[in-house]
């Protein structure tokens, strides 16, 4: 993991949606709080995401979808991450994501999904107090 309190989150856009300004809004909201960002860019598949995740020694993978296929990606990320003994790693997310279908997201294992319009003040709370537990 990470230097004892510094947390490190990759936020990433998986898939073919090619709208990044809310992640790059995320990523600069968590930045500006002290959290060490890594932004993969657009286009990345869960392959890449979680090889990146690995690699960067992370303590949260922050996947936005605004494509619809946040069922598929989502899962497909928390699948890799258990294939490469890293499950340790916290998945939580964002993107245009139908209500229905996060209480089925958190049972697959995502940690939180944060909706359109959610305040960026609740998601650094969020991630301050979630994953400091696992950095420090």
């Amino acid at each position: 993991m990470a230097p004892a309190g510094k947390i490190r989150v990759i936020v990433a856009k998986a898939g073919l949606d090619g709208h990044d300004r809310g992640a790059k809004v995320v990523a600069r909201a968590l930045r500006d709080a002290g959290v060490e960002v890594i932004y993969t860019g657009l286009h990345q598949t869960p392959e890449q995401i979680v090889a990146a995740a690995i690699q960067e020694d992370v303590d949260a993978v922050g996947l936005s979808v605004l494509s619809g296929a946040h069922m598929t990606l989502f899962a497909r990320v928390i699948e890799l991450l258990k294939e490469q003994d890293a499950s340790d790693i916290v998945v939580f997310g964002g993107g245009i994501i139908p209500e229905g279908d996060i209480a089925e997201l958190s049972r697959a294992g995502v940690a939180k999904i944060f909706t359109p319009g959610a305040p960026t003040t609740d998601i650094v709370d969020w991630v301050n107090s979630t994953l400091a537990r696992t950095a420090a």
